[in-house]
Formats: structure tokens, sequence, C-alpha cells
């Protein structure tokens, strides 16, 4: 059985979203106690707690100040090494957004110019295209051409081997 993807956004009904806070509150500070379980870390959760003025801490207030005073020992270089804050990741989701527009740039322009080939191919007026359509046109027809002659001959190949082999 498949997740559905999770849609994330505010919980508007009061008692729907306390219920929602404590159940992943208590399934985050599951995890942590399993990571530190099977993998054998120290790990610490701080979780700001909106209902209450006290913020919850695992596994105990002692044990979470330990964890975070040996961190903070760590040399500067070690503790930044994994650390994230909301301007990288944005910079990273816009990195991929940007990435992802590019390659659909790349799509649609060279599924405009197989449509502008074909329409000229079928009507002959080429008259209309600017200098710039003309050359990416002709680099299209010629990269049509190459994987037109590479298909015939795979399929020469395949179909008709050559007398040296046969030999």
């Amino acid at each position: 059985m498949t997740k559905t993807k999770l849609i994330l956004a505010y919980i508007a009904n009061d008692r729907a979203r306390k219920a929602s806070f404590k159940k992943r509150t208590k399934g985050l500070i599951k995890k942590a106690d399993e990571l530190c379980t099977l993998c054998d870390v120290k790990a610490c959760a701080i979780i700001g707690n909106p209902y209450d003025n006290e913020p919850e801490v695992w596994p105990s207030n002692l044990r979470a100040q330990q964890v975070i005073s040996e961190f903070k020992k760590l040399p500067e270089h070690v503790q930044s090494r994994n650390k994230e804050d909301n301007q990288s990741i944005c910079q990273e989701r816009i990195a991929k957004k940007e990435g992802k527009l590019r390659k659909q740039y790349m799509d649609n322009n060279q599924k405009e110019l197989t449509k502008i080939m074909y329409m000229c191919l079928v009507s002959g007026a080429f008259q209309n295209l600017s200098l710039a359509s003309s050359e990416s046109l002709v680099f299209l027809l010629n990269q049509n051409i190459k994987d037109v002659g590479r298909r015939i001959e795979l399929l020469q190949n395949t179909l008709f081997p050559s007398q040296d082999n046969v030999e």
C-alpha cells in the first residue's frame, strides 16, 4: 500500500490541531528514541509546545543539556556540516525548481520546433520564420536526419548481418 502525498497546511480546527500536535510530537520522540537505540547515537529533542508554557524535552532536561553541551564543544565546521536553515532550504528548492523550469523550457522549445518543422514541411512556407527559428529548425532537421540514419543502420545490421560474420 503506497502512502498518499501529505498536504501540509495549517489546521484551522483547534481540537484537531492539538490532537495532531500531540500525535506528531509522540511520533517524533519515538523516532528519536529509535535513532538512539538502533544507530547508537546521542540525540535529544526539544519541542516548543503552544498549548503549555514548558517545552517538551526528551529524554530529560539534564540529558538534553549534556547532548547540547557536547555538540557545542565540537569545532564550528563540524557543527555546521549538516546544519540547515530556512534560507539554505529555500535556496535548494529554488535551484531544483529552476532546473525543472529550464528542462521544461527546453522540452517546450523542442516540441514547438517540431511543430513548426512539420507545418513548414506540409505547407512549404519557410518565409515567416525568424533567423533564430530558422537556425534552430535547421539544427533540429539535422538531428532528426542523424537519428533516422542511425535507426536505418541499426535495422540493417539486425535484419541483414554483414557477410564477414556469416563466412
